[in-house]
């Protein structure tokens, strides 16, 4: 698989990294789980969502370069890797309601899409954690 230099590098991670970047994604899904507030559940389902895909890339040896565009990449890779054509779909669909709460004024998300996306989320970490606990 490649991997374009403008958004990733090769880096050796220890496996305690590795492991860390999952459990802390999986503390994000359990916030997005327990909190009452619907914006707070999509904040963080979407974070465990992309720090489950920065803990699959770190498991490869490659580390994500934090410029423009690398959420979009993250979602891309973790896609490929996981051979899922619905984690590109439905992860670009969480992070475009991400970035119009951020910069076009707010979004609202339904009770029924936040179920969704914390299904999905926990379905693509259960995935993620089988290869890298293996």
């Amino acid at each position: 698989m490649k991997f374009e230099d403008k958004y990733f590098v090769k880096f050796e991670f220890a496996k305690e990294q590795v492991n860390n970047t999952l459990k802390n994604a999986l503390r994000d899904l359990d916030i997005a789980r327990e909190d009452k507030i619907l914006d707070v559940k999509f904040s963080y389902a979407y974070t465990a969502f992309i720090k489950g895909g920065m803990a699959l890339l770190s498991f490869y040896k490659v580390k994500v370069k934090s410029i423009p565009g690398h959420h979009i990449k993250i979602i891309e890779k973790l896609a490929q890797l996981l051979d899922d054509k619905d984690i590109d779909d439905i992860g670009n669909i969480m992070r475009s309601k991400r970035n119009l709460d951020l910069y076009s004024g707010g979004v609202e998300v339904t009770e029924k899409e936040c179920l969704e996306y914390l299904n999905f989320t926990a379905k693509v970490l259960n995935r993620i954690k089988e290869i890298v606990t293996a």
